[in-house]
């Protein structure tokens, strides 16, 4: 295996296939960080070189974290079908973009490819990609998922409803709520993020939003984001659960930090769809984000990109009915400014449709970051093209109790009108019985919440 090239009459060196990994991606100040990063554009197009020549077998025989030290591995090892891999396994890695990208190859031969190829096959295809490669790719692939409606279909763009609340007073939550729906906004998720992880406080959450849901008949899901251990007490207790909700990280190491294991994510899936208020089968919700695993010291010396391809891994086990990364909320220590932010968006979303995964983006920044309104709403709608599952719907997008800003009600409205994407059928069907929405288009009745009394 070369690990050399040369250019220019410099030749640059790397240690082996992780340092070529970390090496050829792009600017991030997360890697900077972690001393990973190219230390130039030319050590960056060498380590690219390299990495376009590398078989997608030497990338399985050399994951990130090796097997025997690390579950994660394991387990995308394990999920790997083997006929396909070992159809594929002497391309190079130049050779995947290339069928990736090729006209005649659609999304549904992407998806029965993916299930052959290892997370880092996935990211190092990435890294050779352009933004516009990354759109292109993405827009081929539907991943279609089904919990109590149905996510996914083409020319659809879902919502998560994110009425959250610095106190989490149940009627500021459902104020939030009813303002969202009556802008056409909670087909993907009724999702609220709780101050206080406890399994009362998770429950009463879980049960007044249920109780609205039943009330109006609005047929989507709901979900309290409290550590999965705090909403599978809830959900023994009877709560109204209709997503299993838990951030993941590409390391056994960094799930530990998180205080999650591989057998406590199997419990959680078998008991919600044991008593859980959703049809299914989809019925998990896992957020990701690039940097989560270096934030906890658990990134085992691999780049951001690759580890976050390993959340995708990790995640498709499960056929999530919604993961989604949240581009950029970890802050500019991991994504500086809307540039890199805009990048790894792009990346991450192709990687985890290319998973087979019903992928959204919460396309968003901290306060503190080198971003403003118009890097978001660039960003929500090169991702819009790219065929985006699911964004995130906040009042005026600014959530009162994270304290970051993201994807508006007005947003989300503006993105369908612009691409003609509708919501999820059976919600856009209850849409048209309220009044709220016509023929795809929102009504003159959109935007008032004294519709729910």
């Amino acid at each position: 295996m070369n690990l050399a090239a040369t250019l220019r009459g410099t030749t640059y060196r790397f240690r082996d296939l992780k340092q070529v990994l970390a090496k050829a991606n792009e600017e991030k100040s997360g890697d900077r960080l972690a001393g990973l990063a190219a230390e130039s554009v030319s050590e960056r197009i060498a380590a690219k070189r390299v990495l376009a020549e590398v078989t997608l077998a030497e990338l399985h025989e050399n994951p990130v974290v090796p097997a025997e030290a690390d579950a994660v591995t394991r387990l995308i090892l394990g999920d790997l079908q083997g006929p396909i891999y070992e159809s594929v396994k002497s391309w190079t890695v130049a050779r995947l973009r290339e069928h990736v990208l090729r006209d005649t190859t659609d999304g549904a031969e992407l998806l029965r490819l993916s299930r052959g190829l290892t997370s880092e096959m996935i990211a190092a295809c990435a890294k050779l990609m352009t933004n516009l490669d990354l759109i292109c790719a993405a827009r081929k692939i539907r991943v279609v998922v089904h919990a109590t409606n149905t996510v996914g279909l083409t020319g659809r763009l879902s919502v998560r409803l994110q009425p959250n609340h610095p106190s989490d007073s149940i009627d500021g939550i459902l104020a939030s709520m009813r303002e969202g729906l009556s802008y056409g906004v909670g087909d993907a998720v009724i999702g609220v993020n709780p101050v206080t992880d406890n399994p009362e406080k998770t429950a009463a959450i879980l049960n007044a939003t249920g109780d609205f849901m039943r009330q109006w008949r609005i047929p989507t899901q709901n979900c309290c984001l409290a550590h999965v251990t705090t909403q599978m007490k809830a959900l023994e207790a009877g709560a109204q659960l209709g997503l299993m909700f838990q951030s993941i990280a590409g390391t056994e190491k960094a799930l530990r930090s998180f205080g999650v294991t591989l057998p406590l994510l199997d419990e959680a899936h078998d008991m919600t769809l044991k008593l859980g208020q959703a049809q299914g089968p989809n019925v998990m919700y896992f957020e990701t984000g690039q940097g989560s695993a270096l934030s906890a010291d658990a990134h085992e010396g691999a780049d951001q990109m690759t580890l976050e391809a390993r959340n995708y891994g990790l995640a498709r086990h499960y056929q999530p009915f919604l993961v989604n990364t949240v581009v950029g909320f970890i802050g500019p220590e991991y994504l500086y400014d809307a540039r890199q932010i805009t990048r790894a968006g792009l990346e991450d979303h192709f990687m985890g449709k290319f998973h087979g995964i019903s992928m959204g983006c919460d396309a968003c920044y901290t306060n503190h970051a080198d971003a403003d309104q118009n890097d978001l709403e660039n960003l929500e709608v090169l991702l819009s093209a790219a065929g985006c599952n699911f964004f995130m719907g906040l009042p005026m997008g600014d959530d009162v109790m994270l304290n970051y800003q993201s994807t508006s009600f007005h947003d989300d409205a503006t993105l369908r009108q612009l691409f003609a994407y509708r919501p999820a059928p059976e919600f856009e069907g209850w849409l048209e019985e309220m009044g709220i929405m016509r023929d795809g288009k929102l009504t003159a009745r959109a935007g008032d919440p004294s519709l729910f009394g």
